[in-house]
């Protein structure tokens, strides 16, 4: 298998380090927008290492991507990037012969008239409508294969194969620890996406009523998680799994809730009531004269990069499914999670928790499809795979899941 990786943020260089000790793949370039970036990622592995090449590409030049696909004769792209470049890497691994990962989905599009009732564009909607088209190319585009969404579908769907009878509800349930030293705010993850997906409409979705809406950061609960992480006041946040479960688990009903924490709460509805959540960009005048910039993107640019605090971060992340159903006649409730602790992976891998407990998902997946264990066409969400040689392989990587009923 040869793998084109675009993106070498935080992310995509927690996949090559944990790529590089595996054996499943020939070569990976590793693209991204400041070559600097994919130089460094490649650097920083061993020098006996011969596998990964540094190139720089614009992400959203949908030729210069299919150029480099056939140029380096990659089997796959697998996309590192923010939202916005999901279509233009979609497209072009798709017209490259390639088959295609991402972590995240297409961005929605708010309904323009009732937000927080009807569902305008969902995620993953632009993806789900080339279904046709991959299926006859003979090619897969597997989605949302990072660790939420990703794990957290794969759990989903392992809870219905092995767990359970009849499920009432799926809840994927995220909550953290972590502290940062020496920052008053400082994101854990991307905070272009994490806008993103927090100050949408999120999403609910159940069996007799399909897909709706609700205001953000509603039904807050508080969740225990396991590990010493304990409780966390959860709310609704738009997420691909809500849109993707449903399409292969038979559910009663779907949510994704994000421990964020009052604080952070209050940060995002501040970037908000300022505009500076706006992804349209606006004039600003510089020492070189007017400039077109996004206002997420100055927000994006002020802040730490993710990638970079391992060293300063403390304590543990944790992705899990919470799932409420029947079983053998009986009332069942479980939690299969996966938790990180930053010591470890900084330890491991040089890379912080949640980075690396995102990157190594995508990278469990591109092992099972080039041994043949996960195999498939047309546009495919985690659940439509057996869930167990993902969990086996995803132990091997010394970092097991865990199952506590509730």
């Amino acid at each position: 298998m040869r793998i084109l990786l675009v993106g070498a943020g935080g992310v995509g260089t927690a996949v090559t380090r944990i790529a590089t000790r595996r054996a499943f793949f020939d070569h990976m370039v590793v693209a991204d927008y400041d070559l600097s970036r994919a130089q460094a990622a490649v650097a920083a592995l061993d020098p006996r290492e011969t596998r990964f090449t540094a190139v720089q590409v614009d992400a959203s030049d949908r030729s210069a991507v299919i150029d480099l696909l056939l140029d380096h004769r990659c089997d796959v792209l697998l996309n590192a990037t923010d939202p916005r470049f999901v279509m233009p890497l979609f497209e072009a691994a798709l017209a490259g012969g390639a088959h295609y990962l991402d972590m995240a989905m297409s961005m929605s599009k708010p309904h323009p008239e009732r937000p927080y009732e009807k569902v305008g564009v969902k995620l993953g909607d632009e993806q789900f409508a080339r279904d046709d088209d991959w299926r006859r190319a003979g090619r897969l585009a597997l989605v949302g294969m990072g660790v939420e969404p990703g794990l957290s579908d794969v759990f989903a769907r392992y809870a219905a194969d092995e767990l359970f009878d009849e499920i009432e509800e799926i809840g994927v349930r995220d909550g953290a620890n972590l502290t940062v030293d020496g920052y008053e705010f400082a994101p854990s993850f991307s905070i272009w996406t994490t806008i993103e997906e927090c100050l949408n409409p999120p999403l609910v979705y159940e069996r007799d009523r399909g897909w709706f809406t609700t205001e953000p950061f509603s039904e807050p609960e508080v969740f225990d998680f396991p590990e010493g992480i304990g409780p966390i006041e959860c709310v609704n946040v738009e997420h691909e799994e809500v849109l993707l479960v449903p399409r292969w688990v038979d559910a009663g009903r779907v949510t994704f809730k994000y421990g964020l924490g009052e604080d952070f709460i209050s940060r995002l509805k501040t970037l908000h009531e300022l505009g500076l959540d706006g992804t349209r960009p606006v004039t600003v005048l510089t020492d070189r004269g007017p400039a077109r910039v996004s206002p997420r993107d100055v927000v994006a640019a002020v802040l730490p990069d993710p990638g970079e605090l391992g060293d300063r971060m403390h304590g543990k992340t944790c992705a899990g499914t919470w799932v409420k159903g029947v079983k053998d006649g009986r009332p069942r409730e479980v939690y299969l999670y996966h938790v990180v602790d930053n010591q470890w992976s900084m330890r491991e891998y040089g890379s912080q928790a949640v980075v690396w407990q995102t990157a190594v998902n995508p990278v469990v997946a591109l092992e099972l499809i080039a041994t043949g264990a996960w195999q498939g066409e047309g546009v495919l969400g985690p659940e439509a795979f057996a869930p167990r040689p993902f969990l086996d392989l995803l132990v091997e990587h010394g970092s097991p899941w865990g199952l506590r009923e509730q």
